[in-house]
C-alpha cells in the first residue's frame, strides 16, 4: 500500500435518513487549476481509497493542480454502515450524494473493478437529471458491470446457492487477503436491477479501458463485450497482455495516469 499524502484526514458526509443513515468518509483534494476537471475515485468491492491506485490518483491530480475526491463505500475502509447491508443501489446513492456535494466542475471518473459499473450507473443517473454533462471522461480499470448478474449467478455451485436460501450469502476464498469475499442475496438481488449490459450505453464522454489479459476475477472478454455496449462513444481498450485483476504494478499505474492525461489534453 502507498503512504497516502500528507493532510488528507477524511471528512463526513450522512446519506441516508433513520435506520439507512450512514457517514461516508471522503477525502478532498481542492483544485490548484480550476479550470481542469476533477478526478474522482470509484473503487471496488472490498476496497477502499488507502489503495494503490486511488493515492496515486490524488498525487497525480495534485501534481496537475485539478481537484481529486476520493471515498469509501458504506462498509467499506473507515465509512460507517455494515457491509452486508451494500449492494450498488447503496453505494450509487452513496456516490451520486459525494460528487453532488463536493464537485462543481466537471469530472473525470476514474473507476476500479466494480467501481465501473458503479460509474455507469452514476452518469445514466446524471443524465436522467440532465446533468450527464458533468462527466468529462471516464477511466475504466478492469471494469466489472453487471459482475453479479454475469460473472457470479451463472457460477454459483449448488452449495453456494443454498447458502444464499439459507443463511442470505455465502463465502468465497480470494487471493487478496485472509478474509473471504462474502456474498449476499440482497447484492446478487438489487444487481438485477442495476444491469448496464442490457442495451446501449451512453456516457456522452471519451471511455478508456484498461483490462488485464491475466485477470482471474473478470476475464477481458467481459471488457470487450463492454465495449459493444458504448457505440456511441469514444472509446479506447486497451488490452495488459500480462495485467491482472488489480492492475496496480508501477507500468499499470503509469497507463492510469496517461489515459486521464490523455482526456486531459483532448
Amino acid at each position: 500500500m502507498t503512504n497516502p499524502p500528507e493532510n488528507t484526514e477524511p471528512t463526513y458526509l450522512d446519506v441516508g435518513s433513520g435506520d439507512e443513515s450512514r457517514r461516508i468518509a471522503v477525502i478532498f483534494l481542492p483544485a490548484g487549476k480550476t479550470e481542469l476537471p476533477a478526478l474522482v475515485w470509484l473503487g471496488g468491492y472490498r476496497s477502499d481509497m488507502s489503495g494503490t491506485k486511488a493515492v496515486e490518483l490524488e498525487r497525480h491530480a495534485a501534481a496537475l493542480g485539478a481537484a481529486c475526491i476520493r471515498f469509501d463505500y458504506s462498509g467499506h475502509g473507515v465509512s460507517g454502515g455494515a457491509f452486508r447491508d451494500g449492494n450498488i443501489s447503496r453505494w450509487l446513492e452513496e456516490s451520486l450524494a459525494v460528487v453532488d456535494h463536493t464537485v462543481a466542475e466537471p469530472m473525470i471518473l476514474v473507476a476500479s473493478s466494480m467501481g465501473g459499473w458503479i460509474a455507469l450507473r452514476l452518469i445514466e443517473e446524471l443524465r436522467k437529471r440532465g446533468e450527464g454533462d458533468r462527466v468529462a471522461g471516464l477511466v475504466l480499470i478492469a471494469p466489472a458491470p453487471d459482475f453479479t448478474s454475469e460473472l457470479i449467478e451463472p457460477n454459483l455451485t449448488e452449495t453456494e446457492r443454498v447458502s444464499l436460501i439459507e443463511r442470505g450469502y455465502f463465502e468465497e476464498p480470494t487471493p487478496y487477503g485472509p478474509e473471504p469475499n462474502i456474498y449476499t442475496a440482497i447484492l446478487i438481488d438489487d444487481g438485477r436491477e442495476n444491469r448496464v449490459l442490457k442495451g446501449i450505453i451512453e456516457t456522452g464522454c471519451p471511455v478508456h479501458i484498461l483490462q488485464g489479459m491475466q485477470d482471474p476475477d473478470v476475464p477481458y472478454t467481459h471488457a470487450l463485450r463492454l465495449v459493444e455496449h458504448l457505440p456511441a462513444d469514444d472509446v479506447v481498450l486497451t488490452l495488459i497482455r500480462d495485467g491482472d485483476h488489480r492492475l496496480s504494478r508501477p507500468e499499470d499505474i503509469a497507463r492510469m495516469l496517461a489515459a486521464i492525461d490523455g482526456m486531459l489534453a483532448g
